[in-house]
């Protein structure tokens, strides 16, 4: 299997796994995360962890020798499927933590820009040289970048197709947080920052936040309204207002 999925607690962690080929995404492996990010979202983990087998690589991008010699038609067909498989890790109802290990390139550096979050050892590196090779990105990386560290930054990356280190990555906002140590226990300790919130709340934060990306302010102050008077409905709202007033931890039942 060229990626793993198993539980460690409330969380599951999904590996890359092909270290040989500094975990390329081949056609056969997007295949394979189309169907493990259904298994996730019915899996009843509270985040999912994404990571790449091996001290290398995240995910050093696409296999390039499968991209010679193919049609049109079929170079559409595989790059739509590819995008509709990272919109799948986009809308998972839980939220998603890219722990980038070494190479994030072309389609990997794609793949974490897919999650709600991401983290990055000091030694990783990222960027998307698809202009290199006379090609540009298309597994989400010209939308997905932009929103999050600017167009500007995102037109030098992709256009010079630079390398950007795990300094520059937090500073512009590529990446959330820098970890040391063992990455999967950075990821957990990470995701532990908000995985005994209430779940429905927390999908209610995160798509009032990716519409403000996407609306006038007008409009995104009224998705926020609707979204904030939901989330006031819940038993969890009742339940966390009730512990504060009482000064006791909230016990949470995602309801």
């Amino acid at each position: 299997m060229t990626v793993e999925l198993k539980r460690i607690e409330e969380f599951a962690l999904l590996t890359l796994n092909r270290p040989e080929a500094l975990n390329a995404l081949s056609f056969a492996l997007i295949g394979e995360l189309n169907r493990v990010f259904d298994q996730v979202a019915e899996s009843g983990a509270r985040a999912l962890l994404v990571t790449g087998a091996g001290a290398k690589a995240f995910c050093a991008g696409a296999d390039i020798k499968e991209l010679t010699g193919r049609t049109l038609a079929e170079q559409k067909r595989s790059t739509e499927f590819g995008q509709a498989t990272f919109a799948k890790l986009d809308r998972l109802p839980i939220p998603s933590v890219a722990i980038i290990n070494g190479y994030a390139f072309g389609g990997g550096l794609e793949l974490a820009l897919a999650c709600t979050f991401r983290l990055a050892t000091r030694n990783a590196k990222m960027g998307l040289p698809e202009i290199k090779l006379g090609l540009i990105p298309g597994y989400g990386g010209t939308q997905r970048l932009p929103r999050a560290i600017g167009e500007p930054r995102a037109l030098e990356m992709i256009l010079t197709g630079r390398t950007v280190d795990a300094e520059e990555a937090a500073r512009t906002g590529l990446v959330h947080r820098l970890i040391d140590g063992d990455p999967v226990a950075g990821g957990i300790a990470f995701a532990r920052e908000f995985s005994g919130y209430s779940l429905p709340v927390l999908g209610f934060a995160r798509d009032a936040v990716r519409r403000a990306t996407d609306v006038p302010l007008g409009e995104g102050l009224k998705v926020e309204a609707d979204l904030s008077t939901l989330a006031f409905q819940t038993r969890d709202a009742a339940e966390g207002m009730a512990a504060f007033t009482e000064k006791r931890k909230p016990g949470f039942k995602d309801s």
